[in-house]
């Protein structure tokens, strides 16, 4: 049975700018298909837009204010938004609030930096 404490691993940054704590991933556990991590994302801040040719991801927010933006599309998430970002679609997410925005993203397959590709911002200022 692999049960991974989150306070047990160790966060790192991706390649959009946020940091994360993979808690299951084939690299720490037996699943082989998927991840789940714990993002982070400062007052402020936000990740830079890009995309995953392969990987759907969703997000599920568990504390702070964010502005989400997949492709053209913009929304204020809160915590208990779930969030799904199909494969290929550009995305962004950044925090409008005043605490860290937190969440969970999980990704199917597992999450690996071959697979983010960087491309213009999605959240210019007219965009919030």
């Amino acid at each position: 049975m692999d049960v991974i404490n989150r306070n047990e691993t160790t966060a790192f940054t991706t390649k959009d700018g946020s940091t994360i704590r993979e808690i299951l991933a084939y690299r720490n556990a037996v699943v082989q298909k998927q991840s789940l991590a714990e993002a982070t994302i400062p007052i402020g801040k936000q990740t830079e837009a890009h995309y995953h040719p392969v990987t759907e991801e969703i997000y599920y927010l568990l504390s702070g204010v964010g502005l989400m933006a997949i492709e053209e599309e913009t929304q204020v998430v809160r915590p208990g938004d779930g969030i799904a970002i199909p494969p290929g679609a550009r995305h962004q997410i950044r925090n409008i609030g005043a605490e860290d925005l937190v969440f969970l993203c999980c990704c199917a397959p597992a999450y690996e930096h071959d697979d983010t590709v960087m491309c213009a911002n999605l959240l210019d200022e007219e965009r919030g």
